[in-house]
């Protein structure tokens, strides 16, 4: 059975960082591309990072990708993305998710298995 959760949100100030986690369970980890996605209250699931089984990332724009970082530890079975710069934009709910065709694609209905979530919240 495939479990994904999320850790390391919280509240935090504009500028501030968090780092979140994900572990994975149930499926062989290292064959699988994983993202991260948010989504805000009233908006849709928002694509924020990916990274492949080997280590290839992506991201939706040059300024998530300035502030954001996705890593992956294929030992640990977790994926991690570090969140720098923080701004009250940022604020969302942010889930993990797992792509067993490794493609990382950008939306949200291409991914089979999600995490609980972990809610960020900045505050200004």
């Amino acid at each position: 059975q495939v479990q994904l959760v999320e850790s390391g949100g919280g509240l935090v100030q504009a500028g501030g960082s968090l780092r979140l986690s994900c572990a994975a369970s149930g499926f062989t980890f290292s064959a699988y591309a994983m993202a991260w996605f948010r989504q805000a209250p009233g908006k849709e699931r928002e694509f924020v990072a990916a990274i492949s089984w080997s280590g290839v990332t992506k991201y939706p724009t040059d300024s998530m990708k300035g502030r954001f970082t996705i890593s992956r530890d294929n030992a640990k079975n977790t994926v991690y993305l570090q969140m720098n710069s923080l701004k009250p934009e940022d604020s969302a709910s942010y889930y993990c998710a797992g792509d067993p065709s490794g493609r990382m694609p950008t939306s949200s209905g291409l991914y089979e298995s999600w995490g609980q979530g972990t809610q960020v919240t900045v505050s200004s």
